[in-house]
């Protein structure tokens, strides 16, 4: 045997090896999940989408909500949402992003309290460097963007109690109600496998639990807990400026875009869906709730329009990622038309005093729509999610509904009772007839001289 041979034999020989071990390798090669990459188009998205929505607080709460108080409680109002943005800030950096989206100890059908609340592993931010990655963006923009939904929460609250709580007691309560109520809720809706609302299938994309139905049962416990204005409801208290009121709604109104579609963590099409559904939405809510104005009082109010919009924008929320253009239609339309008897005929008959209807319109319209989410999920009924049949998901939609609110009522009402007992709630009756501004801070909105 020639030399050539044995060298042509060994060459095969090493090359059917090489095969076989590739073969053997492959499933493995096969199943690794590649790691995730920043992706720059995504990122320039998320930073502009947290931009829109800290844009939502400050302006435009502070002039929605500012323009519908009285001149004399404009500034209290407007110091209200700054000192929020900032509180938030700061507790969200040392412990609320880490209890509220650490995944240590999580795992699908966990039992233990993860499924609750997160871990303390993130606290201080620990961990987060301008390499590290959330899918294909910048961990550091992910939490900027979840900051801005932890800031604008507690801050949709204070309309409900406006004219007549403490500053004092309006900073202790935000600071626990984020603490004890939106961290848990936020936890148990978006962080993942092994979440308690997740697991259970609740689809909530951008934060009608979360945020607004969230948020409005606590306006509503606020207002009945700290009691009515003096003079409501026989004296007239007008807004006094409904100017900044629609400047405010329109900035809310695109901030929502950053809002819905930036809830997509990436320039996609689940993105651009997101943004055109919004748009949908909010303009239907608005016809919505001036036609059935105009049916009952033979006109279209400013005010109403306004409140309208943010009807809409509040329905849409957590089903921005899975209706279609036609559950859109839907969703806000009926949004705005219930939401019109809600914030007026509802309340007077009840005797609630919820000083800028955070109740009868953002808890209302929460709950209006993340139950159609269900429904309006489904491929048959132009929705883009992968859900079970539409009754099905309705009956798992009404579940979180339910659960969101007597976690959100409890809690609530017993952290207005101990800052109550400690601090007290409310400002005085000579205070609270000269107006927060002045009682509180020692400014005036405007200068007469």
């Amino acid at each position: 045997m020639g030399i050539r041979t044995i060298i042509a034999r060994r060459t095969v020989a090493q090359l059917a090896a090489a095969v076989l071990c590739l073969g053997f390798a492959w499933p493995a090669f096969a199943q690794a999940t590649p790691a995730p990459m920043l992706n720059s188009g995504d990122t320039a998205w998320m930073i502009v989408a947290s931009a829109f929505v800290l844009m939502m607080t400050i302006p435009g709460v502070a002039l929605f909500y500012g323009g519908m108080v009285r001149s004399k409680n404009l500034l209290s109002v407007m110091m209200q949402c700054l000192a929020i943005t900032s509180l938030v800030t700061v507790l969200w950096m040392v412990y609320g992003y880490s209890m509220a989206f650490s995944t240590e100890g999580m795992h699908a059908g966990a039992t233990n309290w993860h499924s609750i609340i997160g871990g303390f592993d993130r606290v201080m931010l620990a961990g987060l460097t301008p390499g590290s990655l959330y899918q294909t963006v910048p961990e550091s923009v992910y939490v900027m963007f979840q900051l801005t939904f932890a800031i604008i929460t507690p801050a949709l609250i204070i309309g409900a109690f406006a004219e007549r709580m403490k500053f004092s007691a309006m900073l202790v309560f935000s600071g626990l109600w984020l603490t004890f109520v939106y961290l848990p809720i936020a936890h148990m809706v978006w962080s993942g496998p092994g979440s308690l609302l997740g697991d259970l299938g609740v689809l909530d994309f951008a934060g009608g639990t979360v945020v607004h139905i969230n948020a409005g049962i606590a306006g509503l416990v606020a207002c009945l807990v700290i009691g009515k204005r003096r003079g409501y409801p026989h004296t007239h208290m007008p807004p006094h400026n409904l100017g900044y009121t629609v400047i405010g709604a329109s900035m809310l109104w695109l901030g929502w875009f950053g809002f819905n579609a930036g809830s997509a963590v990436a320039a996609n099409g689940s993105a651009g869906m997101a943004m055109l559904v919004t748009q949908i939405a909010t303009a239907a809510a608005t016809i919505g709730w001036v036609t059935v104005e105009w049916i009952v009082h033979k006109r279209a109010s400013v005010l109403g329009a306004a409140s309208g919009a943010v009807a809409g924008l509040v329905a849409i929320t957590p089903a921005a990622g899975t209706a279609g253009p036609g559950g859109a239609l839907i969703i806000g339309f009926a949004a705005g038309a219930v939401c019109f008897f809600t914030a007026t005929r509802l309340k007077h008959k009840l005797g609630y005093d919820d000083t800028l209807d955070v109740f009868g319109v953002h808890a209302i319209a929460g709950i209006i729509g993340a139950l159609l989410t269900g429904p309006f999920a489904a491929p048959k009924l132009g929705g883009f999610g992968t859900v079970v049949a539409p009754l099905a998901q309705l009956w798992i939609q009404a579940k979180g509904v339910g659960f969101t609110i007597v976690w959100s009522a409890l809690l609530s009402w017993g952290i207005l009772k101990l800052v109550d007992l400690v601090i007290g709630l409310r400002v005085g009756p000579e205070q609270e007839q000269v107006g927060l501004d002045i009682a509180e801070h020692e400014e005036r909105a405007y200068n007469l001289s």
